[in-house]
């Protein structure tokens, strides 16, 4: 039976950065990954639009604040460093009338806390940016956000990591925890420390451990619409004033790395935590779980959930998606939007007790194990100096162990 001084759960980007992490700190440390699908990057990962965020969303006293603003800045090196595409598009934030300027507003002052560049533009400098954007007087840019191969990033520190020396096992799906052991379908493996980052079940294997008893994984459908025209219709990230009440950021306009234009994403509630197609990887159990959360929120009326369900509903409707981010350009062929593209889920995370979609990263643990609970969006952006984060908070729980 095999030992490792860490055993990391999942192998999407937040564990293979941990892994980088650990075997950057303790490089004379055994170090393996566990992931059921049957290589990096299969769910949230490789599935998400690839943008690397500057960190204007988030309120200066949260953690994504200040992941998102060192995220950007770390991932846009690592990619220089491994000759890996980035696509310096920037963002423009627009308004559709009087009342969404005071979102504006709030964004700016949210920018400034975070030590985030973001400049007002007037409608001159909106057309010297991007000729096509579309706002109500003025609007907001961020020249550090950029899009990403988001696979090929994960991939490359898949490769990294190898050569590092941490084993990564696919095809090997966590099933019990036994003392400090795991057990797989597989076969067995011993830990001295556990850290659990297996994204939309982070949750059920932290029920395992004792942890997370008040939270339950949410899932919500993400899908985009390619644009089939013409690449360059559209020059920027062309983004709407988000309800900074909830944490979807509505349907936009990104540049993918390749230049090519998407619009989306849906925030569609999911009736089980795999639900990208017809019933593949359909689960009774999870079903009827996620139902009962779903049918709770909507009788409540939790952070408006009845309305949210019901408008994210009707973006199945190809015209209506569609007509939602044409309120955020002057001309673009509406006729030209080709099928929805692969679909995502977000893990998102709710407090059962108080049925808030909880914004913020959540981790738990103590001596013997840590979960990451709510590897929130953007994610992707914050992994790097989440991972530095992730592994200061576990020697604190060791009491030094390892200093």
């Amino acid at each position: 039976m095999k030992y490792y001084d860490y055993l990391i759960v999942g192998g999407g980007i937040i564990g293979l950065a941990i892994a980088r992490e650990l075997k950057t700190r303790f490089p004379d440390r055994t170090v393996c990954i566990i992931e059921k699908e049957a290589d990096v990057a299969y769910h949230s990962s490789g599935r998400n639009s690839g943008v690397l965020h500057a960190g204007f969303y988030y309120t200066a006293d949260s953690l994504k604040a200040r992941f998102t603003r060192d995220g950007n800045k770390a991932l846009t090196e690592y990619c220089k460093e491994h000759n890996l595409p980035i696509n310096h598009c920037g963002k423009l934030v627009v308004a559709t009338n009087e009342t969404e300027l005071a979102g504006l507003e709030e964004l700016k002052r949210r920018a400034e806390l975070n030590g985030v560049d973001l400049r007002w533009m007037d409608e001159t400098e909106i057309a010297g940016i991007d000729p096509n954007a579309k706002t109500y007087k003025k609007a907001l840019y961020s020249p550090a956000t950029s899009s990403v191969n988001p696979v090929m990033v994960c991939q490359t520190i898949k490769e990294e990591i190898k050569q590092m020396g941490v084993d990564l096992y696919f095809n090997t799906e966590f099933k019990k925890k036994q003392t400090n052991l795991v057990l797989t379908n597989n076969s067995s493996l011993q830990y001295g420390y556990l850290i659990n980052a297996a994204g939309l079940y982070a949750d059920k294997i932290a029920k395992d451990f004792n942890f997370g008893k008040q939270y339950t994984i949410i899932p919500f459908k993400g899908i985009y619409l390619k644009y089939d025209k013409n690449k360059d219709d559209i020059v920027t990230n062309i983004y709407p004033v988000p309800n900074l009440e909830n944490p979807f950021l509505g349907v936009h306009f990104t540049k993918t790395v390749d230049g090519t234009i998407k619009i989306g994403p849906t925030a569609i509630p999911a009736l089980w935590r795999e639900n990208y197609n017809g019933f593949k990887n359909f689960k009774l159990g999870e079903f009827f779980n996620i139902l009962f959360f779903e049918v709770k929120l909507f009788i409540h009326n939790a952070f408006q959930f009845r309305r949210l369900a019901l408008e994210e509903m009707k973006k199945y409707r190809k015209s209506h998606f569609t007509e939602l981010a044409m309120n955020l350009v002057k001309k673009l062929d509406q006729k030209n939007f080709g099928e929805f593209l692969k679909p995502g889920i977000r893990a998102q995370l709710l407090n059962k007790d108080t049925l808030e979609l909880v914004q913020d990263f959540v981790i738990e643990g103590d001596r013997e194990s840590l979960h990451i609970l709510n590897a929130v969006s953007p994610g992707f952006t914050c992994s790097l100096p989440f991972a530095t984060y992730i592994v200061d908070e576990m020697l604190k729980k060791q009491e030094g162990f390892g200093e």
